[in-house]
């Protein structure tokens, strides 16, 4: 599943089909945090039972919206990868002509949220519009990247010029924001940087949620880097 390579009919249709069974959605909602889960956990996650699980999985994984991680004699299951995340999240997307709002019933998840590893909601789109606006955010044929202003800026705030330095070589791309319908910063340098928030404390994770809870040092430090919330 590759933008170089477009579907044609009958395979949207099978997409179609395995994003039509409850379970199979509930499967894969529960792995957009970027995690790995045993097939129990998943079958939890969809409340059916083991064999009817197994058979989900196996679909999921020839339909190439999942990838396995074999470990011993266990396994874990993942999205296959960041564009059937963004794919997966922009399927939540309302198909209006007039862009509006998605109401969602879990201010946290709004607030901010991981988009399979990288930070999303209401403070993923105001950091992508405050570090385009202040050029250190740029956008081209590649990707977006960051430019060195900005690490020399999150190097101010604290973060270690090591440690910070090699956000400078990863690309990432513009991600359609699901509840805000607006734009974040996806791929290896969303996932980097939302990674060093994580470790700087900056952002904590709420346990079983997708959820992220910013510190009030995080809250702090984003604000001198012109990241603010409306």
């Amino acid at each position: 599943m590759t933008a170089a390579a477009p579907f044609n009919r009958y395979q949207l249709a099978e997409l179609g089909a395995l994003l039509a069974e409850p379970a199979r959605a509930a499967m894969l909602l529960a792995l957009m945090d970027g995690s790995a889960r045993p097939a129990g956990e998943l079958a939890r996650a969809a409340d059916v039972g083991a064999a009817t699980a197994s058979a989900h999985l196996k679909r999921l994984l020839e339909g190439g919206l999942l990838g396995v991680h074999v470990q011993g004699r266990h396994r874990y299951y993942r999205l296959a990868d960041d564009e059937v995340a963004a794919w997966l999240e922009s399927m939540a997307l309302p198909r209006s002509p007039r862009p509006q709002r998605v109401v969602v019933t879990d201010p946290a998840l709004c607030r901010a949220r991981t988009c399979y590893r990288h930070l999303a909601g209401q403070l993923g789109v105001a950091m992508c519009k405050a570090w385009l606006e202040r050029g250190w955010l740029q956008s081209n044929s590649d990707g977006l990247c960051l430019l060195p202003a900005a690490v020399d800026a999150l190097i101010h705030t604290g973060w270690q010029p090591h440690a910070t330095e090699h956000l400078l070589h990863l690309r990432g791309r513009s991600c359609l924001d699901w509840t805000e319908r607006r734009l974040h910063v996806g791929g290896p340098l969303g996932v980097a940087l939302t990674d060093a928030m994580l470790d700087a404390d900056w952002l904590r994770r709420v346990s079983d949620s997708r959820a992220l809870l910013p510190s009030a040092d995080g809250l702090r430090h984003l604000a001198e880097l012109g990241v603010r919330m409306e």
